[in-house]
Order: C-alpha cells, then sequence, then structure tokens
C-alpha cells in the first residue's frame, strides 16, 4: 500500500478487512461469504479513488475481476 502511495488509507482500510482471513492467510469462507467480501472491497477502493484521484471509476471492474478469476 505503501508502494502504490495509499499508506495513508492504510491504517483505516486494515481495521476494515481485519476478519476476513485467519492467521495463516486462508480466506474465512466460514464467517463471510467472498462475495460479500469482495463487494466491500471494492467500496473501499472506490472510497480510496475518490480522495486520492477523485475519481471513483478508478476502482470499476474490481469486482468483475475478481469473481471471474477465482470462480474459475
Amino acid at each position: 500500500m505503501g508502494q502504490l502511495g495509499l499508506g495513508r488509507q492504510f491504517g483505516r482500510l486494515a481495521p476494515q478487512l481485519d476478519g476476513a482471513f485467519r492467521a495463516d492467510g486462508v480466506f474465512a469462507h466460514d464467517r463471510l461469504r467472498f462475495v460479500d467480501f469482495v463487494d466491500d472491497v471494492e467500496d473501499l477502493l472506490e472510497d480510496v479513488a475518490w480522495q486520492e484521484q477523485g475519481d471513483k471509476k478508478a476502482a470499476d471492474g474490481f469486482e468483475e475481476f475478481m469473481l471471474q478469476h477465482y470462480r474459475g
């Protein structure tokens, strides 16, 4: 996040993503549906894009890409 220039946002984003992954890094399917997680992350990315670049569209396509990639 720091390398992307989003270090200021990471402190705010990290707690919102907390609980989505187990300590071993595996997604916690028993706590959260992946579809809901991806939707939440896209919303967070849109907020960051708006704050950093003034353009929410910078995050467009994230949800579709993730769901296509991980659904097979």
